[in-house]
């Protein structure tokens, strides 16, 4: 076995269900022979939504309880079962900040933070904002924000922020679309 082969798993066992996500650890075979537990969190995939007006970007404020900050951040959410990235960043942008995008395109899918979680996330850019209901979750508080597009990257990276705003809106500048 060479260390870019995949690793054997001896056994995967799921320790906790919350609703939310699936804790537990794979023990596994090393390159070595040796054999180590991995902890892991499965987490339901995300969507993060770039969404422009074409002068400004949507944010939206909410305190994160998890953290105990209030983030200015990019709209976000779950995808839901049988939905791309794309319906899932639309449906998002109309539920928690009223505007309905005629287009939405994926930027890019990836795993997030590797080492622990088993978690993809989708960055979607969306534009053609048209004003229309909001339909917020029971723990959605949110204030919607526009930031100039110009200064949206310097204000992302304020603290307090987070990895998703900062990925969104470098990969929406890097593809020319900011």
């Amino acid at each position: 076995m060479t260390e870019h082969d995949e690793w054997p798993v001896l056994e995967s066992v799921a320790e906790y269900e919350t609703g939310w996500y699936t804790g537990g650890y794979d023990r596994v075979e090393q390159p070595d022979g040796s054999e180590k537990d991995y902890y892991w969190a499965e987490l339901p995939a995300a969507v993060v939504i770039v969404a422009t007006t074409g002068e400004d970007i949507l944010f939206v404020e909410q305190y994160r309880p998890t953290i105990r900050e209030t983030h200015l951040e990019l709209p976000a959410g779950i995808v839901e079962s049988g939905e791309s990235f794309t319906t899932a960043g639309a449906r998002e942008l109309r539920e928690e900040t009223g505007y309905d995008p005629a287009g939405v395109s994926l930027l890019q899918e990836y795993w997030c933070s590797t080492g622990v979680l088993r978690h993809r996330r989708g960055i979607v850019f969306a534009e053609g904002l048209a004003p229309c209901e909001r339909d917020l979750d029971s723990n959605e508080f949110l204030t919607i924000h526009t930031v100039p597009i110009e200064d949206a990257i310097d204000r992302a990276r304020e603290q307090p922020t987070n990895d998703a705003t900062i990925e969104g809106l470098l990969l929406a500048k890097e593809d020319g679309l900011l």
